[in-house]
């Protein structure tokens, strides 16, 4: 059987939108595995603009929908368009932008609001049993939305290089979520909450890598769709 998933868009770039690598392996490794995939973004202003050689912000503002058309070579539909009975499954790729346009846990920290339209999508397909698969910061988001959620962005030791951004389990710790510490090329599955997540560039490490632990993300998704 041929599964229907949906992956969703903040951007195209790691500070101000999608991880475009970790969006890429979700594709690919979807594709690979014979699943139909649409491609999803919310059609609003991106938080900021950054420019990723000095990673100094920006005066121009973008649009996340357009920017994120980019990685699905133009094949994208506005998030407010989306009908979850449509669909198996839904996949959201990592970057700053699931932090800075998806959510505001880049300012706010546990503090965070989910974006509106983010958050009625994913609550629908929680509600309706259907997985989530969320990757590198983007776990966070479902730490805010679905109270005792499991979840992994990696390790939980700060102050390790190979794990920059491992302050963000505690911030799923503070929001009510339970941090599973794993490697990256591990996933963590929910099985109770269909939620399946993988710290992808949460790790300081080889591209492959990255692929590689992205690709047992999207197994385990698929298995439970």
């Amino acid at each position: 059987a041929v599964v229907s998933t949906q992956s969703t868009g903040s951007g195209c770039g790691v500070y101000d939108g999608s991880e475009v690598h970790e969006a890429s392996a979700v594709l690919t490794h979807l594709s690979r595995a014979g699943a139909k995939t649409s491609i999803y973004a919310p059609d609003k202003d991106q938080h900021h603009v950054v420019d990723h050689t000095a990673g100094s912000e920006m005066s121009e503002k973008r649009n996340v929908l357009k920017e994120s058309a980019r990685i699905a070579r133009g094949k994208i539909s506005s998030l407010e368009s989306l009908s979850t009975a449509n669909y198996d499954a839904i996949i959201v790729p990592g970057g700053f932008g699931a932090a800075k346009n998806l959510s505001n846990f880049a300012v706010e920290g546990p503090n965070m609001e989910v974006d509106q339209g983010v958050s009625k999508v994913l609550k629908e397909f929680h509600s309706a049993g259907k997985p989530i698969g969320l990757c590198c910061i983007a776990p966070v988001i479902a730490a805010k939305l679905f109270d005792g959620v499991e979840v992994t962005v990696g390790s939980d030791q700060e102050g390790d290089a190979r794990w920059p951004y491992a302050g963000a389990a505690g911030a799923v710790k503070a929001m009510g979520g339970c941090h599973v510490v794993t490697d990256v090329n591990q996933a963590h599955v929910d099985a109770k909450n269909k939620v399946v997540t993988t710290s992808a560039f949460m790790c300081e490490t080889a591209f492959h890598e990255i692929y590689d632990g992205v690709g047992v993300m999207v197994e385990e998704v698929l298995k439970l769709a």
